[in-house]
């Protein structure tokens, strides 16, 4: 998949830089998969009723018995050129076949939108065929680039071809290859399939549970979940209730894409979810979930004066309203939005465990964590290696909250320092596939494991100020013995006389070289 994106993101570059690339490449990348699942429908029904061309002929009088019906026109191989496609006349009996690839192909989207009204602000979200200054904004020669691309047998899309993630992966390598190349910040954090997979396996979600991410961005977490769910209870018919929000419009597309090629349903929202939360009850409040999963922007600006009277009571009644950094008025968020019984698992930049510790009663962020931790809604803190994340090297930790721990679990946090497991990429690290479900069974144990797991109590975090940093009470560089200082020096002093003493040695065997080289 990676080759296959970044040959076709080569066709186009030059054309559009590559913040751009995924506002191109990712609705063809849809379309193709539909279209392949499409003939993958056909062939399917062909075997039913005798031949292919019965098949196509039954299903132009009956949509239904396919997921999404394609018309001739928008099929992969009529895009491709190799079947072709009687384009009808007008009005006034002139073609009107495309002028090109872009016009076809933008043609081809909203034809398909006609057909399957869901996808509308899904797959026409660009105009292939876009002109500025009389000047195409991408050249018909580079579309048919991509197109050829996409065209090769080795890249086909179908049912059985390739995993049902394989869009939200697409989604976040374009998306980390325009950071890598571009030197810059995608603006919004994206989060780890395997970060996701763990998280996912931390909350274990169960059948029918309603399961929201008021920052969905992909809706990657959303289905993770679903995922985990499926796993744990293979025999259950009874899907999870997922709902998400996401800000951006091209991020929202694409969690309609990801919920759609992963046969899901989730209910998704426009909109800024801390200004404007979507997910209301009849009577104005937020609606309460079972499981919240997020990864919300790290250190977000926050404008204490806008929330000052929070029409959701979000903040004043959970510890007060911060200022700067708007961590914590997420995790505000999050509890606001959790069910009497609810669980949540958010991933923020480390700082948001340890800001304002030792301040004393002086800082705000400090002084919400106190909140938190007196009214024993954190459950744990996960400490994640470092550069995992496509656009920063910054560790990030998993928050988890619960609103009621089970007994085992009451006046206690767990500390889980993931730190170390990792291996090597490039450019980016990335957790073991074979380490998230121990990493996750360590977790939820709950029992102290010397290198990887501190369980405190509320009385100890408070003696800490409220330090919830798994670095700083799990330590995983050891704990070797340290002698006394006159032990130290005696030992030094040994070592400097080992030292003379080879030194001695070592120009005793050089004497005799010399003299002989002077003679």
């Amino acid at each position: 998949m990676e080759q296959m994106l970044w040959d076709a993101a080569c066709s186009i570059r030059g054309e559009k830089d590559a913040a751009k690339f995924k506002d191109y490449l990712l609705p063809l990348l849809f379309l193709k998969r539909l279209s392949d699942v499409f003939d993958d429908e056909i062939a399917r029904l062909a075997e039913a009723y005798g031949d292919r061309a019965t098949a196509l002929e039954i299903t132009e009088f009956d949509h239904g018995l396919l997921r999404f019906y394609l018309p001739p026109e928008a099929r992969w191989a009529v895009l491709s050129g190799r079947e072709t496609y009687e384009w009808p006349l007008d009005a006034q009996g002139r073609s009107t076949a495309p002028r090109d690839i872009g016009d076809h192909l933008t043609r081809a989207v909203r034809a398909v939108v006609k057909h399957s009204p869901t996808l509308a602000s899904v797959i026409d979200m660009v105009d292939f065929a876009a002109e500025r200054n009389g000047e195409r904004d991408i050249n018909p020669a580079k579309l048919r680039g991509v197109v050829e691309t996409f065209s090769d047998p080795r890249y086909r899309l179908g049912l059985a071809d390739v995993q049902p993630d394989f869009l939200g992966r697409a989604y976040e390598y374009l998306l980390r290859k325009f950071a890598e190349g571009s030197g810059q910040s995608a603006g919004e954090f994206f989060t780890p399939t395997e970060v996701g997979f763990l998280m996912a396996h931390i909350l274990r979600p169960r059948p029918g549970e309603t399961c929201h991410d008021y920052a969905c961005g992909s809706a990657g977490l959303l289905i993770k979940l679903q995922l985990v769910a499926r796993e744990l209870d293979p025999t259950s018919r009874v899907p999870l209730q997922l709902s998400g929000q996401e800000l951006q419009a091209e991020s929202y597309a694409v969690a309609q894409m990801n919920a759609i090629i992963h046969d899901m349903e989730v209910t998704l929202a426009r909109g800024d979810t801390m200004i404007n939360p979507k997910f209301r009850e009849a009577n104005g409040k937020l609606r309460r979930h079972d499981v919240v999963v997020a990864n919300p922007m790290w250190n977000q600006p926050f404008a204490p004066d806008l929330f000052a009277n929070d029409p959701f009571d979000r903040f004043r009644t959970a510890g007060g309203v911060t200022s700067g950094k708007g961590d914590w008025a997420w995790l505000q968020h999050t509890l606001a939005c959790l069910a009497a019984d609810g669980r949540a698992a958010v991933v923020l930049d480390t700082g948001a465990v340890t800001r304002g510790s030792g301040s004393k009663n002086e800082d705000k962020e400090r002084n919400i964590r106190k909140w938190f931790v007196d009214k024993d809604t954190i459950d744990g803190v996960i400490l994640l290696p470092e550069n995992l994340f496509y656009n920063t090297t910054a560790a990030g930790v998993i928050v988890v909250l619960n609103k009621r721990k089970s007994t085992a679990r009451k006046g206690k946090i767990t500390l889980l320092n993931a730190s170390k497991h990792f291996r090597k990429g490039r450019p980016k690290n990335y957790l073991p596939e074979e380490d998230i479900k121990p990493l996750a069974a360590m977790y939820l144990k709950g029992e102290a494991v010397e290198g990887e797991v501190a369980v405190i109590t509320t009385q100890q975090a408070e003696e800490a100020d409220y330090n919830l940093s798994p670095s700083k009470w799990v330590g995983q560089n050891g704990s070797a013995e340290v002698g006394s200082i006159p032990t130290l020096i005696q030992q030094l002093e040994q070592l400097n006389a080992q030292d003379l003493g080879l030194t001695t040695d070592l120009l005793k065997l050089l004497r005799p070289l010399s003299k002989t080289e002077d003679a």
